[in-house]
């Protein structure tokens, strides 16, 4: 269905009705309760949760998508006008129900405020000798580049660009400044068996490519160029879907000075070869020797000395805004549960608004619905032991970036937060679920801490009975959904998470993603999930341990 923009006069009338106070209800309009037991481990004054799990109810999560996915917000792009609107409302919802915003810096307590940089292509080429690639056909530059103008690179080769204890491609190794040329993928030993896990599993350096660039940055190169495929053929195929971006202006974090970041470069396999002076086949030759070796080897080409870069980027700087509410605890305020979601979308295309009512309006409003859930709890004298930190972040649909400049500019220290229960697409159902309405896929949550995972199971027993979908948890699942969103930002950090995800279906990422098609009692029951397992984790004597490696 294609939407019609509305006026602004008409928006913020809309957007202003919409912020006003809401009351949290006794009333359990999604159904009956689930539960009436309290917390064992939950404190004499911890009151019943199911009391104010039962504020959490379908009418108000309806209300609150209707218009945080409604025209007039156009789509919540990351640094647009609707991305503000939202912003405000989310501020006000949490004003309204008396939950505090963190922030001490800055005119407003509910927004930690950023600066991405918004860019778009220009000229891009790589001379090796007489021989010139093109950005487009024969490269990408994922992010910023350090190339505006033609320069002349040095360029190294570094194995498979990793650097783990494990096994590390830089071992007396100098890239300060250089381009580095790497493989994709990891190292295997000659059984077919990772070389870094020991095992069938890929491990990170797989499973996300900004690791390699991380890594690289961290040793001083100025670029990382990653050989992508075995073939040119490959290579565009793998890439084909970056093509359509280089019209487009991405947005992102820039380079700046004080944060250096080596550009992300995939490159093809004739690309690499020119680069090396050797011929595209002699990658898999070099996999082989380091299969054999069962560690890494040194480089065996001689790199081409008359390379030539440019990447011209034309930038200028997005404010944007993380939205946050806070509960502080009693007596272990210290520390710090984080219930999260993204509240951007993809904005308007082509004059069609993505309103983005499942992704992800449906987690925001989930996070809205569980701070009244909590403000009404303490404002009885039943607040939280912990401190809870209701997050709703910018720029996930650009890269994890809000939730990422989140935990690399913490408001409240990373090694105080207990865990992240982050909420992205709920309220819907993919094909293996049809007419299975009341189920949840559940990812990460024992993959850093076992006490987690077995909380979730329990109040799910106790409490909400949903069917608990492991599926997209396997290591090797091919959608890599750990990696995919916000959680993984915390995750990398050592944090336990749980990542709430009702799987994709033909809507996702389109303009269809409309409120209509939100089963709100559904989305009801899994807001209470995450509601039982917060108050689990806020009130339990112990903190949770992270006790398990299963990333």
């Amino acid at each position: 269905m294609k939407k019609h923009l509305y006026t602004l006069g008409l928006a913020a009338a809309f957007l202003s009705a919409c912020s006003t106070s809401q009351t949290p209800s006794a009333s359990n309009a999604g159904g009956a309760s689930t539960g009436s037991g309290t917390t064992a481990t939950a404190g004499a004054n911890a009151g019943n949760p199911t009391q104010y799990a039962n504020t959490i109810t379908a009418a108000d999560l309806e209300k609150y998508l209707r218009v945080l996915a409604s025209d007039s917000l156009e789509g919540r792009e990351t640094g647009t006008r609707g991305q503000k609107m939202a912003a405000e409302y989310i501020a006000n919802h949490f004003k309204a129900n008396g939950v505090p915003g963190p922030v001490k810096t800055g005119s407003n307590p509910y927004y930690q405020t950023f600066d991405l940089e918004k860019s778009s292509w220009g000229e891009g080429y790589v001379t090796v000798g007489t021989k010139k690639f093109t950005m487009g056909k024969d490269f990408f530059v994922l992010g910023a580049s350090p190339y505006q103008n033609e320069e002349t690179a040095q360029v190294v080769f570094a194995g498979y660009g990793i650097d783990d204890p494990a096994y590390s491609d830089y071992t007396n190794l100098d890239v300060t400044g250089k381009a580095v040329v790497v493989l994709a993928g990891e190292p295997k030993k000659a059984d077919g068996k990772y070389l870094i896990s020991g095992t069938d599993k890929m491990s990170t350096w797989s499973q996300d490519a900004r690791t390699k660039a991380a890594a690289a940055t961290k040793k001083g190169a100025k670029s990382v160029l990653v050989v992508m495929g075995t073939s040119d053929a490959e290579f565009q195929k793998m890439t084909a879907r970056y093509a359509g971006m280089l019209s487009r202006p991405s947005i992102g974090f820039g380079t700046t000075a004080a944060q250096p970041r080596a550009a992300n470069i995939y490159v093809s396999p004739s690309m690499a070869a020119a680069l090396l002076n050797t011929k595209p086949e002699q990658f898999a030759a070099y996999g082989a020797s380091v299969a054999k070796a069962g560690k890494a080897v040194a480089s065996p080409y001689k790199a081409a000395t008359n390379v030539k870069i440019k990447a011209a980027r034309n930038k200028q700087p997005l404010p944007t805004e993380n939205v946050m509410g806070y509960i502080e605890g009693t007596d272990l305020k210290d520390q710090l549960i984080v219930i999260s979601a993204h509240y951007d979308h993809e904005g308007i295309q082509n004059g069609v608004v993505y309103n983005g009512a499942n992704d992800d309006g449906s987690g925001t409003v989930a996070v809205l619905e569980l701070a009244q859930a909590f403000a009404q709890a303490k404002k009885n004298g039943h607040g939280p032991r912990r401190s809870i930190l209701f997050l709703t972040v910018t720029g996930e649909e650009k890269g994890l970036l809000g939730s990422e400049y989140y935990t690399d500019h913490p408001i409240f220290p990373l090694e105080n937060t207990v865990a992240d229960l982050n909420i992205d697409m709920i309220g819907r159902h993919d094909k293996e679920h049809e007419g299975k309405p009341d189920y949840i896929y559940v990812i990460g949550s024992d993959k850093l801490s076992s006490e987690l995972h077995a909380i979730s199971e329990t109040a799910n027993k106790t409490y909400t009975n949903l069917d608990l979908d492991y599926t997209f948890n396997d290591p090797n699942d091919p959608n890599r959904f750990y990696y995919r969103s916000d959680h993984y930002n915390f995750a990398k950090h050592n944090i336990p998470i749980a990542f709430y995800f009702n799987g994709v279906h033909e809507d996702y990422h389109q303009p269809t993603d409309d409120v209509e098609k939100i089963n709100f009692p559904s989305a009801e029951k899994v807001t209470r999930l995450v509601f039982y397992t917060a108050w689990e984790l806020a009130n339990r004597t112990e903190r949770i341990k992270v006790d398990s490696n299963k990333k």
